[in-house]
């Protein structure tokens, strides 16, 4: 059994079949004695769901699960949510947005409770978890902060061990900026290792400094004429860029564009197509 902080406990989920670079992390908050609220659910796989279930059963003794706390949509979050609240008979979490999906999933509305922003979830005296709003990765994202043990669960918004894919460039920064202020010690991510202090205190500025970085060396890009996302990625990014790996940076230079664009900063002229090779 690891154990984070003395409220925080991880069941870790090893990646063999998907890309979750360091694995993925199903984490468990409150007192195993008592009463805890869980955080994600994983894949859909009956492996990952009985792995989880294994967890809480052998690892935890089975404790009440007052909340099931969803992160985000994303199929690696939600997969087995039925199969879990069936098992727990918890109440699902999440994001107003994603409220329609899972009572369809669950086929119960009275099983899902919208989230309300900056919802305080409090369960006994120790445990006080607030929800945080967090679109950028996904637009029904949701960071959770313990903050009286410093932690914060950053789903897919702060990784542990690469950065993150991002729909929405502009509303990830600005994400970013308002998880930098807070006063935190570990980041308990969805994937990849737990990032304890002093790394964690400073890893959504350095997450910040990082997509600046990238940003600047796009509008330098623009203004040397080189205007295709393309040849945008074959400037910005290593020659020998791994050829599997040259259609989500060409992805990721896109966002920025459209962040951009969004600033005012770029516009768009003209789009060009050509026959895949």
């Amino acid at each position: 059994m690891t154990q984070i902080s003395p409220n925080v406990y991880q069941c870790h989920i090893p990646d063999k079949h998907y890309m979750h670079p360091g694995g993925t992390n199903i984490y468990f908050i409150g007192d195993p004695k008592k009463e805890m609220l869980m955080l994600d659910t994983g894949e859909h796989d009956r492996s990952w769901t009985k792995q989880i279930l294994d967890y809480w059963r052998d690892e935890l003794g089975s404790p009440k699960i007052s909340s099931i706390l969803i992160s985000h949509g994303h199929g690696d979050h939600t997969g087995g949510v039925d199969r879990i609240q069936e098992a727990t008979g918890a109440t699902v979490r999440c994001h107003p947005k994603l409220v329609k999906e899972l009572r369809r999933v669950l086929s119960d509305d009275d099983k899902v409770v919208p989230l309300k922003s900056s919802e305080m979830l409090r369960i006994g005296d120790d445990v006080a978890l607030r929800a945080i709003f967090t679109p950028g990765h996904a637009v029904d994202h949701v960071c959770y902060n313990l903050a009286k043990e410093r932690v914060l669960f950053t789903g897919d918004t702060i990784l542990g061990a690469s950065s993150s894919s991002v729909m929405d460039l502009k509303d990830y920064m600005k994400t970013l900026n308002k998880l930098a202020k807070l006063r935190v010690e570990t980041i308990c991510p969805a994937h990849g290792p737990v990032v304890p202090s002093p790394k964690g205190r400073v890893l959504a500025k350095s997450y910040i400094d990082h997509r600046n970085m990238r940003e600047q060396q796009v509008l330098k890009t623009l203004e040397q004429g080189i205007d295709s996302v393309e040849s945008i990625r074959k400037t910005v990014y290593p020659k020998n860029l791994k050829k599997d790996l040259r259609k989500p940076a060409e992805r990721n230079i896109k966002t920025h564009l459209d962040k951009l664009i969004k600033d005012k900063v770029v516009e768009e002229v003209e789009v060009t197509y050509k026959l895949v090779d």
